[in-house]
């Protein structure tokens, strides 16, 4: 079976944080990166105040109901750092991003390990960070909105590659 990564890139929400540690434990992802300004679970070497800590802790809990504890996870400020590290692991990288490029996600077919770069809820990924992937895929809308949440989407896309 495919290993799958997910990288969680500037995510502001912690209750989308806390729902994305849930769903991916859910759909046996091997590991979720949390990168730039996401917040995070507090670590047992935690710089940040411990009010701070404790407070993300919390709001994190709320909707992962403890999945940090079962899921491998990994807070790193750079991105870059962690696109360079699973690249050189022979791991692809694809954008789940609403580009020009981007293959419909149920059209969409790779082998080999994967890792699912995702983006902040309103804008999405920079283009520095979408140059840097491999490929793109999206979930076409067909309703009026214009996009998911990105947790639903980022579980579209876990089930899509997990079993498909």
């Amino acid at each position: 079976m495919r290993k799958i990564y997910i990288i969680a890139h500037d995510m502001r929400s912690t209750h989308n944080v806390g729902s994305l540690f849930r769903t991916a434990e859910g759909l046996g992802i091997d590991k979720l990166f949390l990168t730039g300004y996401t917040p995070y679970p507090k670590t047992i070497a935690d710089t940040r105040l411990p009010h701070i800590a404790n407070k993300l802790d919390s709001q994190i809990q709320k909707t992962s109901l403890n999945a940090q504890h079962s899921l491998d996870w990994q807070y790193q400020e750079s991105v870059k750092d962690v696109i360079a590290s699973l690249r050189k692991a022979g791991v692809k990288i694809v954008a789940l991003e609403q580009t020009d490029t981007a293959v419909a996600l149920h059209r969409y077919q790779t082998q080999g390990d994967i890792a699912i770069i995702l983006g902040t809820e309103v804008t999405g990924l920079p283009k520095e960070i979408l140059q840097l992937t491999d490929e793109q895929i999206i979930i076409p809308m067909f309703g009026k909105k214009e996009s998911f949440n990105v947790v639903q989407a980022a579980a579209m896309a876990m089930y899509q590659l997990r079993f498909y």
